[in-house]
């Protein structure tokens, strides 16, 4: 059985922090927060850089603020996984090359923008993990991609593009639509991520909508990956509060004692397996890696 890793996807999630029930009073800037959650977990899901472009600063902070052997598992940012996405948070002097009608436009995506500004944007991203991956801390960098990437010849090769992108660190996929699984599609699906040792994503997530993608312990690469959210009353609608009110739930000790069986079969199959909660709301998740953990010996 390989090694699992359980953590969290967010140690900075404004609703944990302001719920008090994990970080001790004293934790009151970033740095104690990381800090203390290194001391609590072995692996944290980066989540921020999903939102906005990281830099080689805030990583290097990371570094030297962490245990040597704490992993990163890294969110890409959206515009590579064909999100819609603010021009507002491109950098500021990427933003000032954008053409103005470009730049006027709410929201942008990927095919939007110029081949020089796109492969810029890479060569940032790229440099930013640098020295996460220097110091041995960099697991994955995770590549969500949206419920409306379905799967199709152009859509498998633009996650090869993002592997050729970042050719130094390790990929893993995430799919939010059932179809890249299903009977039709899972073994050629599968298939593809093998050839490319790209590591495929098995989520526990809230079933019975069109993209649910059920839980599959599937091994695509020597990492394994599985991300725990759960909230079926808020997950398809957008708009209705936070969002981080869809990843309001605490999991039952039925519910982890059902699924450990599943992350143990799937940890025969690699080298290391990292377990994330992605419950992340107030502090229901960190509830559950040590639990987790323990079912797992």
């Amino acid at each position: 059985m390989g090694k699992i890793l359980v953590g969290i996807t967010s140690w900075t999630e404004p609703t944990l922090i302001k719920s008090g029930r994990f970080y001790p009073a004293t934790a009151r800037t970033a740095e104690a927060r990381l800090r203390y959650y290194a001391s609590q977990f072995p692996i944290v899901e980066v989540d921020s850089t999903y939102y906005g472009m990281p830099d080689e600063r805030m990583s290097s902070l990371w570094v030297a603020r962490t245990p040597d052997n704490f992993i990163f598992d890294v969110k890409t940012f959206r515009l590579f996984t064909m999100h819609q996405t603010s021009p507002l948070v491109l950098p500021r002097d990427i933003r000032e090359e954008l053409p103005a009608e470009t730049a006027r436009k709410n929201t942008i995506y990927y095919r939007d923008l110029s081949q020089e500004i796109i492969d810029e944007l890479w060569r940032r991203f790229e440099r930013a993990l640098l020295p996460l991956d220097s110091a041995g801390k960099l697991g994955v960098v995770l590549f969500q991609f949206p419920p409306w990437f379905f799967p199709g010849e152009q859509e498998r090769q633009h996650i090869a593009h993002c592997q050729e992108m970042l050719p130094q660190y390790r990929l893993a996929v995430e799919f939010l639509h059932a179809s890249w699984t299903n009977e039709k599609n899972s073994e050629r699906t599968f298939n593809f991520l093998k050839e490319r040792k790209l590591a495929y994503v098995c989520c526990d997530e809230p079933q019975g909508f069109n993209a649910s993608v059920p839980f599959i312990s599937e091994a695509t690469s020597d990492i394994g990956l599985v991300r725990f959210r759960r909230n079926k009353a808020a997950w398809e609608k957008p708009g209705n509060g936070p969002a981080s009110g869809r990843f309001d739930y605490l999991y039952s000790e039925d519910e982890l004692k059902e699924l450990a069986p599943k992350i143990k079969q799937l940890s025969t199959k690699t080298w290391v397996m990292h377990v994330l909660f992605n419950n992340c709301y107030e502090d229901k998740a960190v509830n559950h890696p040590r639990q987790t953990a323990l079912l797992l010996e």
